[in-house]
């Protein structure tokens, strides 16, 4: 439950208290899910306000649906070869995860999601972002390829989504998201997850990617 400004506990309810748009609560009505968790009650009001968030959220906390419906919610249609959302995985697995929970929400605006990583054809990437994609779900060395095949142009990207940014460093991923961060829209909306936020090679993209960013 999250605090308010004096401290006292504010207990949420359900996900209606959170500004979510009734086709969204239907969705989640329709997959049983009801009562939002610690983390996705923090979050949720303060990405939709369209602030920048700094979440300290292991795997398994929820922390997926804590972006995937602000990002359903506020991002705009893309052009072909040019999304409007980027979120940054560090697995092909979790891009997968995220993408699958990110569709049903987009799919009320009629927009699209389509997962970039590795180990796969080129070719399905390429013609899913020809065709147009509103939000791309990425592993970072996957989508830094079709960016230098001229496949993908970032610059549209106004709300971005670092996912457990502390395994990214791990796997040495730190250099490439900076480099795709700096190649979004400078105005953008930015999202960071992490099982810490005081690590030494995390702290740089609060401090260097994001705008005062309400820390949960």
């Amino acid at each position: 439950m999250p605090s308010s400004a004096l401290g006292e506990v504010t207990p949420i309810a359900s996900f209606t208290d959170l500004g979510l748009s009734p086709a969204q609560l239907q969705v989640l009505h329709r997959r049983g899910i009801t009562e939002p968790l610690p983390i996705q009650a923090a979050i949720i009001p303060d990405a939709l306000a369209g602030r920048d968030v700094s979440g300290m959220a292991p795997t398994g906390s929820g922390k997926t649906l804590a972006f995937a419906l602000p990002m359903a919610a506020l991002v705009a249609r893309g052009l072909p070869r040019r999304p409007r959302g980027l979120v940054l995985a560090p697995t092909r697995e979790l891009a997968s995860q995220i993408a699958a929970e990110l569709a049903p929400f987009l799919a009320i605006r009629n927009l699209k999601v389509h997962p970039i990583f590795g180990g796969v054809a080129f070719n399905p990437q390429r013609r899913a972002l020809q065709h147009g994609v509103d939000v791309v779900v990425a592993c970072p060395g996957r989508l830094e390829d079709l960016m230098r095949m001229g496949e993908v142009v970032l610059s549209d990207v106004d709300i971005a989504v670092v996912d457990e940014a502390d395994r990214m460093a791990d796997m040495g991923f730190l250099p490439a998201v900076r480099r795709i961060l700096d190649a979004t829209n400078s105005r953008r909306q930015t999202m960071l997850f992490s099982a810490t936020l005081d690590d030494e090679s995390v702290r740089p993209l609060v401090r260097n990617y994001q705008r005062q960013p309400v820390r949960h």
